[in-house]
């Protein structure tokens, strides 16, 4: 099995052609997963969506790998094969377009979440309130205890 050095060096040896292919290839996958990602989040089929993470973490990755190369290796890139350079630099840019577009759709499924949650959190804290009145002869209401039992991890 070769090291992580070795595997870069292989990669940096490649053909212009062919690295540039493989970046190319690779962006291209990468975007569509996220497309259909951001389309099931947008559908609201969390789980689904859920189920593209492992192949969008490793597209990802080998992504990150390849360009890291094409980086590595421009000068030469640009004068054997200037045209695959530009047509990675239009992936890039439709890759940087579906990027802002997932995360704009995964910011507004994590606010309803969080919405949903904290309106079920007080719902959840006003019928666990007792209804027993007070020295002023009110319904006694503290609103500390309307989350009481659930907890927003507001980290992720």
């Amino acid at each position: 099995m070769k090291t992580a050095k070795e595997r870069l060096a292989a990669l940096d040896d490649l053909p212009a052609v062919e690295l540039c292919g493989r970046a190319a290839g690779t962006l291209d996958e990468l975007v569509t997963i996220m497309n259909q990602e951001t389309t099931l989040l947008r559908a609201g089929r969390m789980r689904e969506a859920g189920a593209l993470t492992a192949d969008k973490t490793r597209l990802a990755q080998d992504y990150v790998t390849l360009v890291r190369s094409v980086q590595r290796q421009i000068g030469r890139l640009r004068q054997e094969a200037p045209a695959e350079i530009e047509r990675l630099r239009g992936g890039h840019e439709r890759l940087a377009t579906q990027m802002a577009d997932n995360l704009r759709v995964i910011a507004t499924a994590r606010s309803v979440t969080e919405d949903l949650l904290t309106d079920v959190a007080a719902t959840l804290g006003q019928k666990a309130r007792a209804k027993t009145y007070g020295a002023s002869g009110e319904i006694g209401s503290n609103p500390n205890q309307a989350a009481r039992g659930i907890a927003v991890n507001r980290a992720l």
